[in-house]
C-alpha cells in the first residue's frame, strides 16, 4: 500500500523538482497526485513501497534543511545590498494600486466595524 511522503500543496517549482529528482537519483519508488482541476484533490509524493519510508523521509528532512539555510542566505545578501522588497518598494512601483489596497483595506474594516462602533 502507498504511503504519503511529501505534500505538494504551495511548493515552489523548483523545489519539487529537486525533490523528484532526490527520490530518482536514490531509486526510491514515488508517485505522484496532482491538485486536479478544481485543486480540490491533495498534490503529493507517495511512496509506491512502504519500506523505503524512513530513508526517504531522511533524505528529503536532510533536503530541506540544507535548502531552508541556502533561502536564509540569499535572503541576508538581497537584504544587505537592498534588493528585498520592502513596503516603501510597492508603494514607488505602482503608487496607484497601492492606494487602492490600502483603501479597499479600511473600507473593509469600516465596515466590519461599524456596527460596533455605533454604540
Amino acid at each position: 500500500m502507498s504511503k504519503l511522503l511529501f505534500k505538494m500543496r504551495h511548493v515552489p517549482e523548483d523545489e519539487g523538482q529537486e525533490v523528484r529528482e532526490l527520490l530518482t537519483s536514490n531509486k526510491i519508488e514515488f508517485f505522484e497526485t496532482f491538485a486536479g482541476n478544481w485543486g480540490v484533490s491533495m498534490p503529493a509524493l507517495w511512496l509506491k513501497k512502504r519500506g523505503q519510508y524512513k530513508h526517504a523521509r531522511r533524505l528529503i528532512d536532510d533536503y530541506q534543511q540544507q535548502r531552508s539555510l541556502k533561502m536564509r542566505e540569499e535572503y541576508e545578501q538581497e537584504k544587505q545590498s537592498g534588493e528585498t522588497k520592502t513596503l516603501w518598494h510597492s508603494f514607488t512601483e505602482n503608487p496607484s494600486r497601492f492606494i487602492l489596497y490600502i483603501g479597499l483595506a479600511v473600507a473593509v474594516l469600516y465596515f466590519s466595524l461599524k456596527f460596533f462602533l455605533s454604540f
